[in-house]
C-alpha cells in the first residue's frame, strides 16, 4: 500500500491576519449594502493598538471604515486592553482613495465591448490578469480535502469554547494544524494534531492541554483518532501575548487556509476586500463551482479547474480541467463539456452566483469553500443534469 501524509492549517478569527481579512470584507459588505455596483479593493494592516485600512474604492455609498473596524474587533473578542488590542481604545487610520481610472476603464468597458459586441456579458472586463484555481473531491461531504476540513473545524471549536464560556481563560488568537495519513489515496487516520491557543496568564499549561484535548480535539476528530495519534498543544509553552500585540496582521496572508490547505493548486491572488469584478475572487469562486458540479455529477472523484484572465477582457484566456486520473471522460473532453455548460465571463459569473451582495464577512475566517453552514451559491451542485446531458451528448458524438 502507498502511504503519504498531508497537512493543513487553519487559524481562529482572532489571529491577526484573519482579523485584517475580516475588517477588509466588512468594509466591502458595507459598500455593497448601499451600492451593489461599488468597486472595492481594500486591505487592512494591524499591529498592537493600531489598525490601518487602505485601498481603492469607487462607490456612491457613504461608510465609516473606522467604525466598521471597531465593530469587527469587538465582535472577534478584543474588548480589553490587556488582550493587546481593544475596540474602544485602538487607533484607526483610513487611507482609501478613488479607484485608478486605468483600472476602472478596463472593468467598465471590456475589450469585446470596445470591439462592438452587444452581448451584455461582454461589457464587463476582468478586473485584473492572473490565474485562478478551483478544486473539489469526493472524500468528504463538503467535497473538500479532509486535512483542511478538520483544521477548520478545530479552529471553529476553539472559538466556540471561548465564546460560550466553556473555557473562559481562552483568548481570541489561535491556530490549528492536522496531518492526515492516506493509504492508496484514501484518508485513514489523523496522524498528528497541533493546537496553539492564546490563554490568560494564570492558566496552568497542563490544565490547558487536558481541556483542549477533551473539549476540542476529541469531539471534532471523533473517528479519526487512534492510539498512535500525536496531539500537541501549545508546544512553545506560554501563549499569553497574542493577536496584533504579538504579530502584525495583513489582509491576504492566509490564502492557503482560505482555499484547500495546500491540496491542489492555488492562484496568486487573495480574496478578502475585493469586489466580484476582481477575478481573484469571482474567478476562484467560479472554478470551485465548476469543480463541485463535476464531482457531484460523478464525472470525476477529484477535479481541479484552472482559469486565466487578462485585465479588461471578458472572455478568459484559457480554461483547463484536470481529474488526476479519476475522470469518466478524457481531460480534453471534460474541458469541452465544462465550457459548453459554464460561462466564465466576469459579468456572467457575478449574475450566476449573485455576488453583488453583502455576503463576504462570514467567509473571512474558516475558509471560503466547503462552508455548508453558510450555503453559498458557489457550493451548490445545481448544474449536474446539464453536465451529464452535455457529457452524454459528447460521448455519443465520439
Amino acid at each position: 500500500m502507498a502511504t503519504k501524509l498531508i497537512t493543513a492549517e487553519s487559524v481562529t478569527e482572532g489571529h491577526p491576519d484573519k482579523l485584517a481579512d475580516r475588517i477588509s470584507d466588512a468594509v466591502l459588505d458595507a459598500v455593497l449594502a448601499q451600492d451593489p455596483q461599488g468597486r472595492v479593493a481594500c486591505e487592512t494592516f494591524t499591529m498592537q493598538g493600531l489598525v490601518i485600512i487602505g485601498g481603492e474604492v469607487a462607490t456612491t455609498a457613504h461608510i465609516e471604515p473606522g467604525e466598521i473596524a471597531r465593530r469587527v474587533i469587538r465582535d472577534v473578542g478584543y474588548t480589553r486592553p490587556e488582550y493587546g488590542l481593544s475596540h474602544d481604545a485602538c487607533a484607526v487610520a483610513v487611507l482609501i482613495r478613488q479607484q485608478s481610472p486605468d483600472i476602472a476603464q478596463a472593468v467598465l468597458k471590456a475589450r469585446e465591448a470596445k470591439a462592438g459586441s452587444a452581448d451584455p456579458y461582454d461589457q464587463v472586463g476582468a478586473g485584473d490578469q492572473g490565474i485562478m484555481f478551483g478544486y473539489a473531491t469526493a472524500e468528504t461531504p463538503e467535497r473538500m480535502p479532509l486535512p483542511i476540513t478538520l483544521a477548520h473545524k478545530l479552529a471553529k471549536r476553539l472559538s466556540e469554547v471561548r465564546r460560550d464560556g466553556t473555557l473562559p481563560y481562552l483568548r481570541p488568537d489561535g491556530k490549528t494544524q492536522v496531518t492526515v495519513e492516506y493509504e492508496d489515496g484514501r484518508p485513514i487516520r489523523a496522524h498528528t494534531v497541533l493546537l496553539a491557543a492564546q490563554h490568560a496568564e494564570e492558566t496552568p499549561l497542563e490544565e490547558l492541554r487536558l481541556d483542549l484535548k477533551r473539549l476540542v480535539v476529541e469531539p471534532v476528530l471523533d473517528g479519526w483518532l487512534d492510539e498512535d495519534t500525536e496531539i500537541l498543544v501549545n508546544t512553545s509553552g506560554r501563549f499569553v501575548i497574542g493577536g496584533p500585540a504579538s504579530d502584525t496582521g495583513m489582509t491576504g496572508r492566509k490564502i492557503i487556509a482560505d482555499t484547500y490547505g495546500g491540496y491542489g493548486s492555488h492562484g496568486g491572488g487573495a480574496f478578502s476586500g475585493k469586489d466580484p469584478t476582481k477575478v481573484d475572487r469571482s474567478g476562484s469562486y467560479m472554478a470551485r463551482y465548476v469543480a463541485i458540479n463535476v464531482v457531484a455529477a460523478g464525472l470525476a472523484e477529484e477535479c481541479e479547474v484552472q482559469v486565466a484572465y487578462a485585465i479588461g477582457q471578458a472572455h478568459p484566456i484559457a480554461v483547463n480541467v484536470e481529474t488526476h486520473g479519476t475522470g469518466r471522460l478524457s481531460p480534453d473532453a471534460l474541458r469541452r463539456v465544462v465550457l459548453e455548460v459554464f460561462d466564465f465571463r466576469p459579468a456572467a459569473i457575478i449574475e450566476r452566483l449573485d455576488l453583488r451582495r453583502p455576503i463576504y464577512e462570514p467567509f473571512a475566517c474558516y475558509g471560503h469553500f466547503g462552508r455548508l453552514d453558510l450555503a453559498p451559491t458557489w457550493e451548490a451542485p445545481d448544474r449536474v443534469e446539464e453536465l451529464l446531458e452535455a457529457a452524454g451528448a459528447r460521448a455519443r458524438h465520439c
